[in-house]
């Protein structure tokens, strides 16, 4: 194709890259290609594990905002959350917006292929009604291409003339959607990554919109979130924000050598996220070492009562409980009082109904104060890629 180039721009060829036999990185891609094929069978009640999940699209979200300088802290995000604020603050708005990013996805992967009209509407969704820059993280032309030419702060890097965007992207979107070997896909996701950041299509959240487009790659090369999967790629590059910066613009360099030493540092990261989330697929794991711990934070800041605690510990220990169950524990209560005891704890949005069978009940903590024993204890065993405070 005609380029048309901005000074001191080097093109760089858009390409897969096979990593030498016997490599570490070959290694990494049999690994990783071994955790996407496992069958996920494990011990936690879904509606225990979907919870989860979506603290985890939590903090992807957070991640990928502090990424790009948004100082909001997991505490402020929990705190609000909580309390049901609906403060206008625009770095709430800015993760509550990558939180709907991830939702959309979701729920579009299997019946969109990736393009632009699929990216177009991400970029929408994460600049909905945010400031412009420099003030704000939003878009003057939210969805489409930027029509002038950038610069990267702090780096050397230049991208591609913006007239040649369209046409760069649409090359992308080929190496994407290309029916290559399965065992491509993982670095053609790391590689889709770095040229996506190359481009620089947007003329504001590309590194958002990149991170979003990971996901969904994941997503649709086979790591299925719809079956009991958690992935958070955006812990790979919020934990160490130079890092990621460093990586990046190794792969900028576009020799073989480099572009390989980018994609081992994505995947490396990946796999080691993917082995640690999947613990908490273990019920026994995950019962002794985040929700026990959870209740006793609770308790300990009176967040909840010891009648509270004890029906609560109930829950964690069968998963799912009756109102016989609990009334083992009250024997001298009377039924009326046992109403009130679960009632209670509907009301505080600590127990639901199953949704199998009304009479039975399950913990929540999602999005009540036992979220902040959750996060002390995911953060205490490593499964926080961000300070929480």
């Amino acid at each position: 194709m005609l380029k048309i180039m901005v000074a001191n721009f080097r093109h760089i060829d858009l390409r897969l890259v096979d990593p030498p036999f016997g490599s570490s990185l070959n290694t990494l891609i049999l690994e990783l290609d071994y955790l996407r094929r496992k069958p996920l069978v494990g011990t936690t009640d879904p509606t225990i594990f979907f919870q989860l999940k979506n603290i985890f699209h939590l903090l992807e979200s957070i991640g990928s905002a502090r990424i790009e300088g948004n100082r909001t802290t997991l505490a402020d995000y929990i705190e609000r959350k909580i309390e049901g604020s609906k403060s206008k603050d625009e770095r709430f708005l800015e993760i509550e917006n990558n939180e709907r990013a991830l939702d959309f996805i979701e729920e579009n992967i299997n019946y969109r292929k990736i393009d632009r009209a699929f990216l177009s509407e991400i970029h929408k969704i994460i600049t909905k009604d945010l400031s412009l820059p420099p003030k704000g993280e939003g878009s003057r032309n939210p969805g489409e291409y930027r029509k002038n030419n950038v610069s990267i702060g702090g780096t050397k890097f230049i991208p591609p003339d913006f007239t040649q965007v369209e046409s760069y992207m649409e090359e992308l979107f080929r190496f994407i959607n290309k029916n290559d070997p399965p065992q491509y896909n993982l670095l053609k996701t790391a590689i889709a990554h770095h040229r996506f950041v190359w481009i620089h299509p947007f003329d504001n959240g590309n590194g958002r919109v990149v991170r979003l487009l990971t996901y969904a790659m994941l997503i649709l090369y086979g790591f299925r979130v719809d079956r009991g999967r958690i992935i958070n790629p955006t812990a790979v590059f919020c934990s160490d924000r130079k890092k990621y910066y460093h990586y990046l613009s190794v792969a900028d360099n576009g020799t073989d050598r480099d572009i390989l030493i980018w994609c081992e540092y994505v995947l490396k990261g990946l796999k080691n996220e993917i082995n640690k989330i999947d613990k908490l697929l273990d019920y026994k794991y995950l019962e002794r070492k985040i929700l026990l711990p959870a209740l006793k934070f609770a308790l300990e800041r009176k967040y909840i009562t010891e009648k509270e605690y004890k029906i609560l510990l109930l829950a964690v220990k069968k998963q799912v409980i009756r109102a016989s169950d609990i009334k083992s524990i009250f024997p001298d209560k009377l039924p009326a009082e046992i109403s009130r005891m679960i009632r209670r704890l509907k009301n505080k949005k600590m127990l639901k109904a199953d949704e199998q069978e009304s009479r039975r009940y399950v913990l929540m903590f999602e999005n009540n104060y036992l979220l902040r024993g959750i996060i002390e204890a995911l953060d205490k065993e490593d499964f926080l890629p961000i300070p929480i405070n």
